[in-house]
């Protein structure tokens, strides 16, 4: 595709909200019409899905895309004041399929949306009014037990707390950038938030800002309770091709995606001197992948 018909696909082709659920969800597409369509799972929970914008629109090249809102996050706030679940998201997904006629169904989860794809899909292999996907794409999945996620919450935070992250934020204090540009500062503070993703945290540079609604987040977080996919069979409901890739430096270990693939019979990819963001730190590596595996 030639640079000029590439910038044709960082414009959405349509977008709106879902009109059959009681929480309407904001939806985008992009890519050519005519092409296989792929369903895009942002991470969070409570997060939207424009800080996966404009690298992820790498897929839009040559697939019929569609990002999302989940529930409670981006443009998906509205009517819902209650505890949202894992369960509502995947109500959610089930119905925005059947909305939009989205079938043959194929997953390309991130982070928490790499989670969302495999509860989803193991669900739907009990729910005859859930679509089941053809096809997983998993990016850097959300660890698959409660074990495996406080490894990475200790892991994490040992990464903000070391001495490169520190001497960033006080040079960034020290910058007088606060004056100069407000908009400019609050986007380097961003950064620095999630410096501790990164294989090398200096790499954190001109990234899209993330909202995380905190109250979603842990809402989601706490209806899965002590969890763990492999452990409780979850994962061995799910038949179809799935491919994992991993950044090796990814705060979440290594091990629950080789577990997660391993109980899948799926194709893992490792990505060295790659972190939690591969569509950053090795957006060449990760989409090669990903075209392989859809081809």
């Amino acid at each position: 595709m030639t640079s000029r018909a590439f910038s044709a696909v960082l414009q959405a082709r349509a977008t709106g909200f879902t009109v059959t659920l009681p929480v309407p969800l904001y939806w985008t597409r992009y890519g050519p019409r005519e092409a296989s369509r792929l369903v895009v799972l942002h991470g969070g929970p409570g997060a939207d899905q424009e800080y996966l914008l404009p690298q992820m629109l790498e897929l839009a090249r040559d697939h019929d895309v569609l990002f999302y809102d989940q529930r409670g996050g981006g443009r998906s706030r509205g009517g819902h004041e209650g505890p949202i679940t894992w369960r509502d998201h995947v109500a959610d997904l089930g119905a925005l399929v059947r909305e939009l006629d989205l079938e043959p169904l194929t997953l390309v989860g991130y982070s928490w949306g790499g989670l969302l794809a495999l509860l989803y899909a193991a669900e739907s292999a009990a729910d005859p009014a859930l679509a089941s996907p053809v096809r997983l794409v998993l990016i850097d999945p959300a660890p698959i037990s409660r074990q495996y996620r406080n490894q990475f919450e200790a892991e994490f935070a040992r990464r903000q707390a070391s001495a490169q992250v520190a001497g960033m934020r006080a040079a960034l204090a020290a910058s007088g950038l606060g004056e100069r540009d407000p908009t400019g500062y609050r986007r380097r503070a961003f950064e620095l938030s999630v410096a501790g993703y990164f294989a090398d945290p200096g790499a954190a540079h001109d990234l899209s800002p993330l909202r995380v609604m905190e109250r979603v987040r842990r809402s989601v977080w706490d209806s899965l309770g002590d969890y763990d996919l492999v452990r409780d069979g979850r994962l061995g409901r799910i038949h179809c091709p799935a491919l994992v890739v991993h950044g090796r430096q990814d705060p979440i270990p290594l091990a629950s995606s080789e577990a997660c693939a391993a109980a899948l019979g799926a194709t893992l990819v490792v990505l060295d001197a790659c972190g939690h963001v591969p569509y950053v730190e090795q957006p060449i590596a990760l989409f090669r992948a990903i075209s392989e595996f859809l081809a």
